[in-house]
């Protein structure tokens, strides 16, 4: 079994400054552009918590932009 899916492994969920999340093991350091969004678990568990919170997948910059244009 791989680290990845092994039910023992604590995962957290972090993002980057576009708001784009992924997985990272809690006990490494955060690569950079990266921070923890604050929920921690199994790998399962944190790509539900992702799945439940990402509902916009456009990058950050995307939406700003969109909204720019909408209130032009």
């Amino acid at each position: 079994m791989s680290a990845v899916n092994d039910a023992t492994t604590t995962h957290r969920v972090v993002l980057n400054d576009e708001e784009q999340y992924s997985l990272w093991w809690a006990d490494r350091e955060l690569p950079r552009g990266w921070r923890a969004e604050g929920f921690e678990g199994t790998h399962e568990a944190c790509l539900a918590h992702i799945a439940e919170v990402w509902t916009d997948m456009r990058p950050l910059s995307l939406r700003r932009r969109m909204a720019e244009q909408t209130a032009s």
